[in-house]
């Protein structure tokens, strides 16, 4: 258990985000944790580790399930564990001081990943291919 161990370098003693807390689409009740002006569009688990992984957190992903998330699919499952203190106590980087300070960074970065970039326009061109097959099955009735 977590509260038992006094050692900050156990993996126990990191800090978890799942990415609800990060998630714009989300509302507080249903487990957001920052503004969402700073939130961002359904982040995945990977984009978190990703993202934290960049800025030299000690990272690490566990495949669980936020409770008040209620969409099972895989897109939406996991959790990252940061470990924010070393082994004596003290930080491992000034700039991630508490887990709200980590999950502000993480919701600003993410938005800046290549894949997101890449996404936005890809994602544009399948909508319209779909458009596309549902004009024609009107034609057909």
């Amino acid at each position: 258990m977590a509260h038992l161990t006094e050692n900050h370098a156990d993996k126990e003693r990191f800090i978890c985000i799942y990415p609800i807390y990060v998630n714009s689409k989300k509302t507080l009740a249903e487990g957001r944790r920052i503004p969402t002006e700073k939130a961002v569009e359904n982040p995945s688990c990977a984009e978190i580790r990703d993202v934290l992984t960049a800025a030299g957190m000690n990272v690490y992903v566990e495949n669980k399930m936020h409770p008040r998330e209620w969409n099972r699919d895989v897109q939406f499952r996991g959790r990252v564990r940061v470990q924010v203190k070393q082994e004596d106590g003290s930080l491992c980087q000034d700039k991630f001081s508490s887990r709200k300070e980590v999950m502000f960074y993480a919701a600003e970065m993410i938005p800046k990943l290549k894949t997101r970039t890449q996404k936005s326009g890809g994602g544009d061109t399948s909508s319209q291919q779909g458009e596309g097959g549902k004009k024609s099955k009107k034609k057909k009735k």
